[in-house]
């Protein structure tokens, strides 16, 4: 930050301004986390310069020499972390992901079978405004209106009545287990291809604590920065015989040249996840979601679905007469980070919300236990039933500030 501050200390004080706001603040947000220090270090490393249009060994640039090193590098690391014949980190997001993979298997206006984002998808699952719903017909599944969880007989029952080119299985709000390989007898009774999108789950899913779809599906796709705990980025792993397809499709299909800096850090964060403290960082995940959401219920609210497996959870807010909107926005007023979520077959409309969305990997990284997740969550509480009392909502806030003090995530980048 030396020369950043002299050169242009307003961008300077804006980073400063986020790093106090992490350090002082809760996040809950399922699909955020704090990424190593070493991982920041290469993602704003000279890597940056660098254009590698093209793959290791076949650019379109002089000069990649070790650029492709650090690329094969952080290819082997993805292939032993999952098990995967083939792996491309190019991809600049898990949208970007997404996008690649539909080009490489699927034409404009081939039909898609993917979960609704009402019941727990992700918007390029085919949501209408979203590529994935203007390039394609889509077909959405949702989850059981009693169990609150899928109903794979239903998704037979639409994969034979629509014969989509492509399922796509994975959620970004949704906390049971995903049974990769029934999704993958429904694709193959229709001759489809199965895309796993893991973007959350690939942390449990690489400490093997969840079931993996690598040996299922035709490909699979993921972000970095979740429960992998790495840079923000994409990646795509497939099976063998795609390899070539996959890679067109992302470059020159809709990449040009792929951020070097990035794919070095997720070099970097493949590194980590195959120690084996990543492994017990997982189920400290797990068992902090558990708590929250345990938590939770006895103190008298509903988890969608009943319960977690995974890093996050839904909570109906309704038996509180509040939705996401109102709930997000008070949380923010103490100090805590959460996003507003629909519930399955939600009243309300998704700008608003009947509920919120919590995970518990950020609250990990920075060493929250049972004790901590337990006061988070009746702060959380707390801050809900005394919502129009600000008195009491400022000594909450200082409950959380004092909280975070004695779990500090980035002590040698504080000034």
């Amino acid at each position: 930050m030396d020369f950043l501050r002299s050169v242009d200390p307003e961008t300077a004080l804006i980073i400063d301004q986020e790093l106090n706001r992490l350090e002082t603040t809760i996040d809950l947000i399922a699909s955020e986390n704090y990424t190593w220090p070493a991982v920041l270090e290469a993602s704003g490393s000279i890597l940056t310069n660098k254009y590698a249009e093209g793959y290791p060994g076949k650019r379109y640039y002089g000069g990649c020499v070790y650029i492709d090193e650090v690329e094969n590098l952080a290819k082997q690391r993805c292939a032993q972390l999952f098990n995967a014949e083939h792996v491309n980190v190019q991809p600049h997001s898990g949208s970007q992901a997404n996008m690649g993979v539909y080009f490489a298997a699927l034409k404009p206006g081939d039909t898609i079978l993917g979960m609704d984002l009402a019941a727990g998808g992700h918007l390029t699952h085919g949501y209408p405004v979203n590529f994935s719903g203007t390039f394609y017909t889509r077909v959405n599944y949702g989850v059981n209106r009693d169990t609150e969880c899928l109903d794979y007989d239903e998704i037979q029952k639409l994969a034979e009545q629509h014969k989509p080119k492509m399922i796509v299985c994975g959620a970004s709000a949704y906390s049971q287990i995903i049974d990769f390989k029934k999704f993958a007898e429904i694709a193959a009774s229709i001759d489809a291809f199965l895309l796993a999108d893991i973007a959350h789950i690939a942390g449990p899913i690489a400490a093997k604590l969840h079931p993996s779809p690598i040996e299922h599906a035709d490909f699979v796709s993921s972000t970095t920065h979740k429960t992998l705990r790495g840079p923000r980025g994409g990646l795509i792993m497939c099976k063998a015989p795609y390899a070539q397809q996959i890679d067109k499709a992302i470059m020159p299909g809709i990449q040009g040249g792929p951020l070097m800096q990035q794919i070095g850090a997720k070099a970097v964060a493949f590194a980590y996840a195959l120690k084996p403290d990543f492994i017990e960082y997982q189920k400290q995940i797990l068992e902090n979601a558990n708590t929250m959401a345990e938590a939770f219920i006895a103190l008298g609210y509903r988890i969608v679905s009943g319960s977690t497996k995974n890093h996050l959870m839904v909570i109906d807010l309704r038996s509180q007469n509040c939705t996401g909107k109102e709930v997000e926005e008070l949380l923010g007023t103490i100090g805590i980070s959460a996003n507003r979520n629909c519930i399955p077959f939600d009243p309300q409309k998704p700008f608003v919300t009947s509920g919120i969305r919590l995970g518990t990997p950020a609250i990990t990284t920075r060493g929250f236990k049972k004790q901590e997740t337990e006061t988070v969550v009746q702060i959380i509480h707390e801050a809900i039933q005394h919502k129009n009392d600000p008195h009491y909502l400022t000594k909450l806030g200082q409950q959380v500030h004092d909280l975070c003090a004695q779990f500090p995530i980035y002590p040698e980048l504080v000034q």
